[in-house]
């Protein structure tokens, strides 16, 4: 199992993969945060295409094989478990030679075949809530990775579509979802983005991410999930709401403290 029950789980990295600077510089935070926190325990993330952009013009990322040589030299040079998305079934298999964990995408949560291709490679599966789906319904996305015989099973709540362009996080979502047996996370970024609401591109509200983030550990959340760039500003995706990096240390250290205290 790669869920320690005794240590908070923390999914972290940029948004898109962008380049080896990036990734080595969010790495290299990673480990200097987790030597002053063992408690923590890290798994590095990182998109290698971001197939729903919101216009056709928006950055989309390094691909499938650049992505993927990318993340293993994360691997190799600092040991941390990988964590990607997969959008189709065919990216299902490479990916699983490189990364700990294939993560389904919250519009593709219902996708059948991608969860069952998901759950045959004996990796992590973690799929996040829909933004359509309620936390009950969870039950049966869960059942399908059940049922694919998947090995282990994460799952992350990233808001819910509240009219137009917003996202609104109910907290009873983490006692619900618990109910399923299975590691709730809260994807504490992209649960503050703006979809659509900055012409042709997502905008987003990081200074909600630290109360939110907080809440969902006290409400029983067992993880976060938190994007984070050395200068969102110049990110190529969902800048708006990534923690700069330099600011993610204090941020984790609040919500470690949050998360003991929770546990007693």
């Amino acid at each position: 199992m790669l869920f320690n029950p005794r240590k908070l789980l923390v999914i972290a990295g940029p948004c898109s993969l962008e380049n080896e600077r990036v990734c080595r510089a969010v790495a290299e935070k990673l480990v200097k945060i987790g030597r002053a926190h063992p408690a923590l325990k890290f798994v590095f993330k990182g998109s290698f295409d971001k197939a729903n952009r919101t216009s056709l013009a928006g950055a989309r990322g390094t691909g499938l094989d650049r992505g993927l040589k990318l993340l293993a030299l994360i691997k190799r040079d600092y040991g941390f478990p990988l964590l990607t998305d997969v959008h189709e079934s065919s990216q299902v298999s490479p990916v699983a030679e490189v990364c700990d964990v294939l993560q389904i995408p919250a519009f593709l949560s219902r996708q059948t075949d991608l969860l069952l291709a998901a759950a045959a490679t004996g990796r992590v599966v973690n799929v996040k809530k829909g933004q359509f789906l309620s936390p009950q319904e969870m039950k049966y996305v869960t059942d399908k990775l059940r049922q694919g015989r998947a090995q282990e099973i994460w799952q992350t709540e990233r808001g819910t579509t509240f009219g137009y362009q917003n996202l609104v996080v109910d907290m009873r979502s983490f006692a619900i979802m618990k109910q399923n047996g299975f590691p709730t996370i809260f994807d504490a970024t992209h649960s503050v983005q703006l979809p659509g609401a900055g012409g042709g591109k997502s905008d987003g509200q990081r200074e909600f991410v630290p109360p939110l983030a907080q809440a969902a550990l006290a409400a029983g959340a067992d993880g976060l999930f938190i994007e984070t760039h050395p200068d969102p500003a110049k990110a190529i995706s969902d800048g708006p709401n990534m923690i700069p990096l330099a600011e993610l240390p204090a941020l984790l250290a609040r919500c470690l403290a949050v998360w003991k205290t929770v546990r007693g």
